[in-house]
This record gives structure tokens, sequence and C-alpha cells, in this order.
């Protein structure tokens, strides 16, 4: 209910957002041609700039998208949101204009007006934005987009973050109880808030009791124990944020907020929540459609090349891998190697230049035909197009038991591509590096990283000499 929620206040918002970008032009239309304010020497019809107006409408909100800025936060500042709106609106004015310039050289575009139109457009989609912050906040304090939040540490830096809490409803936080860090547990609720039980009891808590923000607020937490608190959340869409005593402790990248003024250090940010999630889901199928319609006459070559091979054996390989919350779904790649590859190595990873390749599939793996067919697993929601590659149960059984940490990267969908092999971490590499940079791309997930990663992609396949 609250991620519907969420979705529709988005939704809103960018329709919002639409309808402002074209006041705002029509603002600047009459400001420069109808009012008399404005000087002018040729007058300019208001049907010259339909054209304009519909380009708007569509590179705003993608702009808009790529800032963020339709990523709701809490408590946001009035200069936050006007410097995050001054620079979509800036570029996307800027992009606009370059477009139109190039599709519309016969025409030569009022610079006054579209000056004007920026600056009002600033102005109207701020307003609303405060508006729509007003709105949401009333929401919030009548139970809608609730966030279930657990408190670790009874002392008095939990009791000022839950008293900051229940004074300031708009934030939408519901304490649902306290974590002590303790081992003798006591059993008298704080401010009316019940203690649940030691950090032991963390991970039954987020998976059976929604939880969608756990605070740290205890001074001193061993090392180890806020790490056990971090593993504890790795399997839901769960924040953890610690009072800024223990930054220290944290060797990773860490951000710095605050819930109402008081600062708080971000550990773990779930990017892919809510609207996002939606976001990349379309993206996913956009793209894969797309790949699938683009290549199926590659495609098609590649099986008969495949089968005229090799007649008695399949043209595909379905391979078991672990995906979304260690999950495993078969994977369907073009068959590269011999039938019998690993009749008597068992599991291992190719190399370069593995001699079990067949001719056709040493020519399919260097420019990455074989993965073609995953863009199935795309399209029904198995996989994503960007993502941690997906390994198979055999090494993610002995990489999570070696490799700290490992297993939070099955917090999100396994990728046909993804940060680390874009970043030349693919094959046989060392996995711990390679985790480091799944649990970043995890962390800090944008719909322009997954452009980026993308484009890397195509521009890698033609320069990598992995095989």
């Amino acid at each position: 209910m609250r991620n519907r929620t969420a979705i529709a206040l988005t939704f809103t918002m960018v329709v919002i957002d639409i309808v402002m970008t074209n006041l705002s032009l029509f603002v600047a239309y009459w400001l420069r041609f109808e009012s008399g304010i404005v000087p002018f020497q040729v007058f300019h019809s208001w049907r010259a700039y339909i054209g304009l107006a519909i380009l708007e409408s569509l590179l705003f909100p993608i702009v808009f998208a790529f800032r963020s800025a339709y990523r709701f936060k809490r408590g946001v500042s009035r200069i936050d949101e006007f410097q995050k709106v001054f620079t979509a609106v800036s570029i996307g004015t800027v992009l606009t204009w370059a477009i139109s310039a190039f599709f519309f050289r016969d025409f030569d575009f009022s610079r006054a007006l579209m000056a004007i139109g920026w600056a009002s457009a600033i102005l109207l989609i701020w307003t609303t934005r405060l508006l729509q912050y007003w709105l949401r906040a009333i929401l919030l304090r009548r139970g809608a987009m609730e966030s279930r939040m657990i408190i670790v540490g009874t002392g008095e830096m939990g009791k000022a973050i839950l008293q900051k809490i229940q004074q300031s409803p708009s934030l939408g936080y519901r304490a649902v109880g306290f974590i002590s860090s303790g081992y003798n547990i006591a059993s008298d609720p704080i401010r009316g808030v019940p203690i649940l039980g030691g950090i032991d009891d963390v991970g039954s808590l987020v998976n059976h009791d929604a939880i969608s923000e756990v605070i740290i607020a205890e001074p001193g937490l061993p090392h180890q124990r806020m790490m056990d608190i971090v593993a504890a959340c790795e399997k839901g869409r769960v924040n953890v944020k610690a009072f800024p005593d223990v930054f220290q402790i944290i060797s990773s990248e860490v951000s710095i907020g605050d819930l109402n003024g008081m600062p708080m250090v971000s550990i773990r940010d779930a990017g892919l929540r809510g609207w996002n999630l939606a976001i990349k889901r379309a993206v996913d199928v956009i793209v894969a459609t797309f790949m699938l319609i683009l290549f199926s006459p590659i495609m098609l070559l590649v099986a008969i090349l495949t089968k005229l091979g090799s007649p008695k054996s399949p043209v595909f390989y379905v391979q078991e891998r672990v995906g979304l919350d260690s999950k495993p779904f078969q994977m369907i790649k073009f068959r590269s190697m011999m039938p019998e590859a690993e009749e008597e190595t068992g599991p291992v990873w190719a190399t370069r230049g593995d001699p079990r390749a067949t001719r056709l599939g040493a020519f399919i793996r260097r420019f990455s035909l074989d993965e073609l067919p995953q863009f199935i697993n795309v399209l029904i929601g198995e996989m994503s197009v960007v993502g941690p590659r997906p390994e198979r149960p055999y090494f993610v059984e002995q990489f999570g038991k070696k490799v700290p940490r490992y297993l939070e990267r099955h917090r999100e969908k396994a990728g046909l591509t993804g940060w680390a092999q874009v970043n030349g971490l693919r094959g046989n590499v060392s996995i711990e590096e390679r985790t480091a940079y799944d649990l970043w791309y995890v962390e800090n997930w944008t719909l322009l990283l997954d452009l980026r990663i993308m484009l890397r992609t195509l521009i890698a396949i033609f320069r990598d000499t992995n095989g």
C-alpha cells in the first residue's frame, strides 16, 4: 500500500512538472509578445512554439529523473529542493534549446522568451514542489507511506531520536521498538515504545515486521556488532543509519543526512525502492524488447550455425544461477562450449582462450553474442539489464562463506552487465574486488548510472580481450 501511494504521488509530480513547464512557456510568450512589457521587432505566433512545448514536455521529466528529482526524501529543506529544481530545469532548457536549434533551423526562437521561460519554470516547479511536500507531510501525519523504524540503543541518544520522531509526525516515521545493545534486556517501554529484543533479533524483526529503517544510536558499539546489524538487513530493502559518533567504525562510503535537524550517517541506503523499482523495470522491458527485435536476425544465424556445428547438441545452454533474494533461476545462453565441458573438472570459471570453447563459441563469446538470449530472462523479470552478474549456486555457497557481505549483492536482480564488468572485472578475477563494485552499485543506483553502464558495455564489447 505504501509503495502504491508513493508511486501515485510520484506520477502526480511528473504530471504537474509537465503542466508547469508548459505554463512557464505560456507565461514567457505572453510577457515577450503580448504584455507590452518587453519590446520586440518581429512578432511570433504562439503556434510556432508548440513543437518547443512538446519537446520540453518530453525532456524535462527525463532530466528530472536523471537528477533523482523524483526520489522522495523526508524532511528535505527548501534550499536543497530549489537547488535540485534549478539544476534540472537549467539542464532541460539547454537541451531543449540545442535540440530545437537542430530540428527547427528555419525558425529563430526568441532568446528572451527562452530566458523568461527558464526563470518562470524554476519558480513554478519549485513552488509546486513545496506544495507537494506540504501535502505529503499531511498524508504522512495521517499514516500514509508510513516508514516503520527500529532504534538500536536504549540510552540517551536512542531516547533523543525517539523524541524527535514523536515530535515530527510529518516525517512519516513510526518507531516500532527499541533494540537493546546489551545482554541484559530491559522490559519497561521507553516513552510508550517497547524493547523488542537484542541485536541478534534484528534479522527476524526486519523480515517479519515490515521494517524499512534501522537507526543505530549506540556510541561505542563494537565493530562486529555493527556489521551484524548491517548483515541482518541484507535481505530486505532496509535503510541503515547511524548517529555520527559511530562514523569512524565504517570504512565504506557513507553519506550524511539528518532527522529533522539531528545529524545521521547513512551506512547502507537502499536506492531501489518504490518508484525507482518501477522505473528500472520499465527500462528493462523497453531495452530487452528492443534488443531482441534488433538482434533477432543475428540470434537466428547463431542458432543455425550452432546446430550445424553440433547437430546432436542443444542450441541453448540453460544453467542455474542465483538471483534476487538468493533465489535460483534458469539463465539462458547460446551454447559456446563442448557438451562435455565440465565432465572431468566440475564447475569452474571460463577463462580467456578457454580450450573447451567451440570454434563458433570462441567467436560469439568474444563479442558477447552468447549472452543475447539473456534478454529473455530480463523480459520475464528474472534478471535486469544492469546489476550484479549472477553466479552458480556452487560458487555462491563458497563465496558467501569467505567474502564479507557477498550475499548482499543479491538484494537486487542479477544483471546482464554490471558496474564491476565495465570496470574490467570479468571472469576469473578477485571476487572480493568484484563484490565491492557490486555493493557500490546496489547502494548508489540511479537511472543515469544504469545508462552509463549500458553505454560502456557496448564500448567494452569491441575492446574486451577476455573472450
